[in-house]
């Protein structure tokens, strides 16, 4: 046959010569020749798009030819949702119960098949639903901060924030961005460009088309307030006010938050204590070292340098001792050989030799200096 129809469109000298022999063995030009039984087959469903309402039923039908006569059978792929076929030579049926949203937009075929070929007809299930949100999740930062979400629906729903129970109007610096879509799918953030502590609070979502809507919540901190460090403990309960949907206030709650965690104020006093003593065993440590070290520089044994000292506690018979530091002693020549050093100063002096006990009779005449005067 695919000879036949190749001569049929190519007219031409070589085609001229083909023939086929039937079982008397006589030849047959191929271009007279009737061949049986030999037919393309094909299929036609009844409703080539298809849009139902999620939950609901609906039932396809398929008819096919061909000769010979073809087989008929489905491809549903990965369908979810509960099925069942009815199929006979010349037509089949298919009965798909309580549609799920998941089918939505998936490929349903009826396929004739014979010896020649086989043949096909799909439809794209669509399924309407109303909107879920199926994730959203607390703000993270990249470029810009960003609160993810995902939600389903079908038609498109629309997307709205409320911030505080109220509704957020958007701008370039406040703006809800969709990245990716997938059919039903849609995955998004609501951008933040540069938010500080006056945009900490509770993020609504609400999604919404003709079939329903959704909405959730999620609590957003992207920055401390001035002068409440490290006191975002219960997020909750202390930016989300149940009686008024909103966010209370910074003064309006300080009390509150200092009742809200007694432990913690325990020991944020107990540290300011430690701080405390510890200084103090610290300053007087110093006070003390500074008073001894002012002590020691009145003390006289404490006295450096090249001054002579005088010793009155000294028990020494002798009434003067002096102490002479070398180079800086006055010459012998300024004073004379009698004298006694104190401090820089020569003082004269002229000894009696009876204040060490000595008498004339114990001194010999021989003893006496040559040339000096005897004394009673």
């Amino acid at each position: 046959m695919w000879i036949k129809n190749l001569q049929e469109t190519k007219s031409s000298m070589e085609t001229q010569d083909l023939y086929c022999i039937n079982q008397n063995s006589k030849n047959i030009p191929l271009a007279s020749l009737q061949i049986p039984n030999c037919g393309l087959p094909s299929a036609n469903l009844a409703a080539p798009n298809l849009t139902v309402e999620e939950g609901t039923s609906i039932i396809l039908y398929c008819s096919v030819a061909g000769d010979p006569a073809p087989n008929l059978y489905w491809d549903v792929g990965n369908l979810i949702s509960k099925h069942m076929n009815d199929s006979s030579q010349t037509q089949g049926s298919l009965r798909i119960t309580n549609i799920s949203s998941d089918d939505s937009g998936k490929q349903i075929s009826c396929v004739a098949e014979n010896i020649v070929g086989e043949d096909q007809d799909s439809v794209n299930l669509t399924v309407h639903f109303a909107p879920t949100i199926t994730f959203i999740e607390s703000p993270t930062s990249d470029h810009h901060w960003c609160i993810p979400f995902t939600v389903k629906g079908n038609p498109k729903p629309a997307l709205q924030w409320f911030y505080k129970g109220a509704i957020l109007n958007e701008s370039k610096y406040i703006c809800t961005k969709i990245h990716v879509t997938n059919h039903t799918e849609y995955h998004g953030c609501l951008q933040l460009d540069n938010p500080t502590h006056v945009n900490n609070g509770n993020y609504m979502l609400v999604a919404k088309n003709e079939y329903g809507k959704d909405e959730k919540e999620i609590f957003a901190h992207f920055m401390q307030g001035p002068g409440h460090e490290g006191e975002y403990t219960n997020e909750s309960e202390i930016f989300y006010d149940p009686d008024y949907g909103t966010a209370a206030n910074d003064i309006g709650d300080s009390t509150n938050r200092s009742t809200d965690n007694p432990d913690k104020r325990g020991r944020e006093h107990l540290s300011v204590y430690a701080v405390v003593v510890i200084a103090s065993v610290v300053g007087f440590c110093l006070v003390v070292m500074l008073f001894l070290l002012k002590l020691a520089r009145h003390s006289k044994f404490g006295m450096k340098g090249p001054a002579s000292v005088i010793s009155n506690d000294d028990d020494s018979a002798s009434p003067l001792h002096h102490i002479s530091n070398g180079s800086n002693t006055p010459s012998s020549s300024e004073g004379g050989p009698d004298a006694v050093i104190i401090g820089m100063t020569k003082i004269p002096v002229i000894e009696n030799p009876q204040y060490f006990g000595i008498t004339n009779s114990q001194l010999k005449p021989d003893t006496w200096p040559r040339g000096s005067p005897k004394t009673a």
